[in-house]
């Protein structure tokens, strides 16, 4: 397509990214921190594009686009797009495809509709958290539990409401497991959404960020 993506999207600096990202993004091995901030950067530009919909068939074209560019970056160059960039130099050559990070893309399409589809909002959670061990080179058989706790959460506590209950169920899931060290800084995430299920929070409060930290030690989300 020919339309150009929205320029006013979020660039991945810590307001861009919100505090939660920000900070697992500060406890990530500094090796692999520019490719998962790369990956962030894209996921926040997807949610750029919802978030400041005024015609939701124009948004849904500017998705469109991202998810097409990501796509064709397995194929070539990436254009002057310092996001598409960022992927291209930091995921690419570390085995992720851009056709991994476009799956990202139906998750956020689907709060163009009339209803969110709950089990797409999931979906983009489980490719986060997927792309993410994959990135810190850990594996976990309830990564993807975590990533749509998050992925719901995140959505859900912004005003669409009928994603909680799905991610309450997600959330149950994962009581009493202990993600491995290296998923962590990942996992820390679906903490601070548990913490959303239980109340209104600020990103980057106090509980917040000490209940975050704690899991950094324990490895526990519930």
């Amino acid at each position: 397509m020919s339309s150009r993506p929205p320029s006013a999207s979020a660039i991945a600096d810590e307001d861009a990214l919100g505090g939660d990202r920000a900070l697992a993004l500060l406890h990530m091995p500094a090796p692999v921190r520019p490719a998962v901030a790369a990956m962030f950067a894209v996921d926040v530009a997807m949610g750029d594009v919802v978030a400041r919909a005024t015609d939701p068939n124009l948004a849904r074209i500017k998705l469109a686009w991202w998810r097409e560019q990501l796509e064709a970056l397995d194929g070539g160059a990436p254009p002057a797009e310092p996001r598409l960039q960022a992927v291209a130099a930091e995921l690419i050559g570390r085995g992720i495809a851009g056709r991994d990070v476009a799956a990202l893309e139906p998750g956020w399409a689907t709060l163009l509709d009339d209803r969110a589809d709950p089990e797409h909002v999931a979906g983009r959670g489980v490719v986060l958290f997927d792309l993410g061990g994959r990135l810190l080179g850990e594996g976990d058989a309830k990564l993807g539990a975590a990533g749509a706790l998050y992925a719901l959460t995140s959505v859900g506590r912004r005003g669409v409401p009928h994603l909680i209950e799905p991610a309450r169920g997600h959330g149950a899931m994962l009581a009493g497991h202990r993600f491995p060290r290296a998923l962590r800084p990942l996992t820390m995430l679906a903490r601070a959404a548990l913490r959303d299920l239980e109340g209104e929070e600020a990103e980057g409060s106090r509980g917040r960020v000490l209940a975050m930290l704690r899991h950094r030690w324990s490895g526990r989300i519930g």
